[in-house]
């Protein structure tokens, strides 16, 4: 398929392409933004430099930190919704390696409940897998109500790495494409909040984190031959997601593009634009009084020289 017909293609629900969701920077880390003046028409070069740099300054940890906690508070509250009012939720993670997929899904769920919120971050299918329908393993994975599920990579795989790496046959790959907008409508309609997003990451800014990961050893178990094999197909992998956000961006099933080469604003500007995605309300909050403690009257604790104590080495 040439560039140009790829610009007019239209995706399921006819809406062209091109008009992918991005995701708004967040108001309180939006980098401030310096007019440019025109001279004769042309913009001044320097004046465009500064803004460039601007843009590209790092945000501070302190406000990073700030923001994060906050963000993470209305996590919370948003669990609490999620669970109170029965939600099933579903977040797709999708994007190049070293996008910082990890990262976010990270500071969500760190916060929350693991009895009411799961990492998904499925292997390669087995021999028993590969006969079934496709979308079968991700099914035992949806959520039950009052639980969020924050897929890193998802049935996506099929489009990205199983098509460019020759994991699947043609006829495999166009019938995922064929029924995959099917596929997540059945999940909608059956009361699953189906969230998508795509972290957008540049070749030099994965090129650094990949070097970085290969100098820190407590890192380098997330570089993979596959992630190499990955960055050699990079052309690829670009037109295997411009043909994928082609056939399923829909209306109802939107994807949400994260600018991630600025790892600490992509989490903030992820997390803030899913709390405007998942509708929630801050319940009550019940005092909590702790019970008076048992007494010990007819109790002695055993000598700790009867026990296997950990070493005292810090």
């Amino acid at each position: 398929m040439t560039s140009k017909r790829k610009a007019t293609e239209k995706s399921a629900d006819n809406k062209p392409l091109g008009q992918i969701a991005t995701i708004p920077m967040a108001k309180s880390v939006k980098a401030t933004k310096k007019t440019v003046k025109k001279q004769d028409d042309t913009y001044n070069k320097s004046t465009q430099k500064k803004k460039h740099s601007k843009t590209k300054k790092s945000l501070k940890k302190s406000v990073y930190q700030s923001e994060l906690e906050r963000l993470q508070l209305e996590l919370v509250k948003m669990q609490e919704w999620v669970k109170y009012a029965g939600l099933k939720v579903v977040v797709i993670f999708e994007g190049r390696d070293a996008a910082g997929k990890g990262g976010v899904i990270k500071r969500i769920s760190e916060c929350l409940n693991p009895r009411g919120c799961r990492i998904v971050a499925l292997g390669k299918p087995t021999d028993r897998e590969k006969t079934q329908w496709y979308f079968q393993r991700y099914v035992n994975q949806l959520p039950a109500a009052g639980e969020i599920v924050l897929f890193d990579r998802s049935w996506y795989n099929r489009a990205g790495v199983e098509r460019v790496m020759g994991f699947c046959t043609h006829n495999e790959y166009t019938e995922f494409m064929r029924t995959c907008p099917e596929f997540e409508h059945m999940l909608q309609r059956s009361g699953i909040i189906l969230v998508k997003y795509w972290f957008s990451v540049s070749d030099k800014e994965q090129e650094k984190r990949f070097q970085d990961r290969i100098k820190d050893p407590a890192k380098r178990w997330k570089l993979s031959p596959m992630d190499l094999e990955a960055r050699a197909c990079w052309v690829e992998y670009s037109k295997a997601k411009d043909d994928m956000f082609a056939m399923t961006d829909t209306t109802s099933s939107p994807w949400y593009v994260v600018d991630a080469d600025d790892k600490k604003r992509a989490r903030l500007n992820c997390i803030s634009h899913l709390l405007t995605l998942i509708p929630y309300e801050e319940l009550p909050y019940e005092p909590i009084m702790l019970p008076k403690r048992q007494g010990a009257i007819h109790y002695q604790r055993p000598p700790k020289e009867t026990q296997r104590m950990v070493p005292n080495k810090y």
